[in-house]
């Protein structure tokens, strides 16, 4: 997947201009602002062997003290002076992605758990691309391009506003996209019918903000 989307989009270059003590405030602050919104993080963050901006995938960062489960975050994407990726309503923002799983270490045996986190890695890093490129907004669909011959990712956009919690680096608000994978014929629903109607349905099941996939379609 992550061949094919650079071959579209390329590799976008980190900015230069920025101090490593500015890159160190930022990181500490934003970590800061996504714990404000989802709860402690955890102490393992997953490195990418090669970084975002040069190429690699995104790093994955956790979070199993909010809802049930564990959330993902990405922190590459927002810059110190507040750029990122191309703004929307929610101005520039990171993503955000959860699992009913709870956090796994990745261990010998690969535990679903561990499956899912690389999965929400490869389609944080598509998007986190794609996001450079065009502008997504919350409650839009999209279809992520996988390696030829597999088939594409169904996802929904949403703001993440959990009890009205906005997310702030340091006094400058951002926002949280998140990335929820959903079936086909469900993408097709929101395409046809809007996408908040798509959310209310998955919310009435219980299945929102959820990527797990184990689950019958609500359509």
């Amino acid at each position: 997947m992550i061949g094919f989307l650079k071959k579209i989009f390329g590799s976008k270059k980190k900015e230069e201009g920025f101090t490593q003590e500015e890159f160190e405030k930022s990181y500490n602050l934003k970590i800061s602002g996504l714990e404000a919104v989802l709860g402690k993080s955890h102490d393992m963050v997953g490195h990418a062997i090669i970084p975002f901006f040069a190429g690699g995938t995104v790093d994955m960062y956790y979070f199993p003290n909010s809802i049930k489960g564990t959330g993902f975050a990405t922190m590459e994407f927002i810059q110190p002076d507040g750029k990122g990726p191309v703004p929307n309503r929610l101005g520039t923002y990171e993503l955000v992605a959860f699992t009913k799983d709870d956090y796994v270490q990745q261990g010998e045996e690969v535990a679903p758990f561990n499956k899912l986190e690389r999965r929400v890695c490869g389609i944080f890093t598509g998007i986190g691309l794609y996001s450079f490129q065009v502008k997504l907004e919350p409650l839009e669909t999209c279809e992520l391009p996988q390696e030829e011959g597999q088939p594409k990712i169904c996802l929904i956009f949403d703001e993440y506003r959990p009890d009205n919690k906005d997310f702030y680096i340091g006094d400058r608000k951002h926002g949280l996209l998140l990335v929820m994978e959903i079936h086909k014929e469900e993408m097709k629903y929101a395409m046809e019918n809007g996408g908040e109607n798509l959310i209310n349905k998955l919310k009435e099941k219980g299945f929102y903000p959820y990527s797990d996939m184990g689950r019958d379609s609500v359509v």
